[in-house]
């Protein structure tokens, strides 16, 4: 159960207040100001099982999902019965992801451990009390989390049951791209497999890639109409039910971009998207990269906004900073993740050959990013399928990692695009530095 990455804008004493809007942009509650304490996976089977009763209608009003179908089945079916460790790592493009694996484990069946950041555990006590008892244990984003480390080792090394790791670490929102893979993907499978060739010799751990791709099961305008009307009414006071739905969802996209420019930079720009989100982008992050840490940089978004909070959040951890100072360091962390959102909007996305075909799937996933970032919501009809793709075992060498280029991740990276059936287009070539 795991939503998008998001960052509140108030101070660390206030966290628990209603958060407030930012303009049109509400963020999500990503960091969390008070010091990290480890959760643990809660290990009895009685809820989880439980829990799958419930699941497929909770799918279907949560996130209009009404359909699953499955592929790959007997790939992580023979690696339980020949008692290897497993890692499943699949694909992550939408915040439904980590509850639509419950269907695959309905159908495997196995039971599953998943790591999950730890603001997912304090949002709300109800969603920390379901979260534990699925299975789920907390990872801290903004430092090094042995313990966390150390226990995904242990499940995997005593093939207790299959380990859930998304290994992009982000939402992508785009089922038709890939993000970066996080090298801990690696350490954990490795040093897993080190120590399970110690106890035994024979048994191994094996990474399984998972692709989940969404699917609408009925007509476009059914499934995201109601939502434009919405965002064109609150935007520009009426509908443009006129125009084409690209024509539409561009004309949104630039009111939406404009008034961040406004705000970033001053003034709103002309151009065509890419240069000016990249600019944007720049404009936020570089200010931030110069105070915290030394120097602005360009390339990688996520890996960027990662290295600023990591900087930001221990000083506000500590509490000896004004309220003028603690509202200024929110203020940093909250247009940091903004600048993350806007790096996730893919290039040439809704232009005819330049990435593929314009699919009613990307439109549809174009519109409900719109929603997000202009209202915090995503408003689903009941209208998905969820098809599930699982690739053969990648076995994991015991030895220690090569030097040069990662093989074990090069090789996941290429079975999951297989799986979705995408080609490598991202990440993207490094931004031009265009705010300095």
């Amino acid at each position: 159960m795991q939503h998008a990455p998001w960052v509140s804008d108030w101070s660390v004493e206030s966290v628990s207040e209603p958060r407030p809007r930012l303009g049109l942009f509400a963020m999500h509650r990503v960091v969390i100001g008070e010091p990290y304490k480890f959760i643990p996976p809660y290990r009895g089977q009685w809820f989880s099982w439980m829990f799958r009763l419930w699941l497929r209608p909770y799918l279907r009003k949560s996130y209009g999902i009404v359909q699953c179908t499955y592929e790959g089945l007997d790939h992580v079916r023979d690696s339980l019965k020949a008692g290897h460790g497993i890692l499943l790592c699949p694909n992550h493009s939408r915040d439904s992801d980590p509850m639509i694996i419950g269907m695959l484990c309905r159908k495997i069946p196995s039971h599953v451990y998943s790591m999950a950041s730890w603001h997912i555990f304090k949002q709300s006590q109800l969603e920390s009390f379901v979260v534990r008892r699925l299975g789920g244990f907390s990872i801290y984003r903004e430092g090094l989390d042995r313990q966390s480390l150390d226990t995904a080792v242990q499940i995997v090394s005593n093939a207790e049951r299959p380990l859930v790791i998304f290994p992009e670490g982000v939402v992508s929102r785009s089922n038709d791209r890939l993000n970066s893979l996080m090298d801990g993907v690696s350490f954990i499978a490795r040093v897993a497999a080190k120590k399970r060739a110690e106890v035994d010799p024979g048994k191994k751990v094996v990474i399984h890639p998972v692709g989940m791709r969404y699917r609408l099961t009925r007509d476009l305008m059914e499934c995201v109409g109601p939502t434009l009307k919405m965002l064109e009414e609150r935007t520009f006071w009426k509908s443009h039910e006129h125009l084409p739905v690209l024509k539409r969802i561009h004309n949104l996209a630039n009111a939406h971009l404009a008034t961040r420019e406004i705000e970033i930079l001053g003034d709103t720009r002309s151009g065509p998207f890419r240069p000016r989100i990249d600019n944007l982008i720049n404009g936020i992050l570089q200010p931030a990269e110069r105070q915290w840490l030394g120097k602005a940089r360009t390339g990688d978004v996520v890996s960027r906004v990662k290295d600023i909070r990591s900087a930001i959040v221990p000083e506000l951890l500590r509490g000896h900073l004004s309220e003028d100072e603690q509202r200024l360091r929110w203020r940093q962390l909250t247009d940091c993740y903004y600048a993350q959102t806007l790096s996730m909007y893919p290039i040439d996305y809704l232009d005819e050959g330049a990435r593929g075909p314009v699919t009613p799937e990307r439109i549809a996933e174009t519109v409900h990013r719109l929603e997000e970032d202009l209202t915090d919501k995503v408003t689903h009809q009941e209208c998905w399928r969820v098809d599930f793709r699982i690739g053969p075992a990648i076995e994991v060498d015991p030895g220690r990692k090569p030097r040069g280029p990662d093989v074990l991740m090069q090789t996941l990276r290429s079975e999951m695009l297989r799986l979705l059936s995408v080609e490598d287009w991202w990440p993207p070539e490094p931004v031009v530095n265009v705010a300095e």
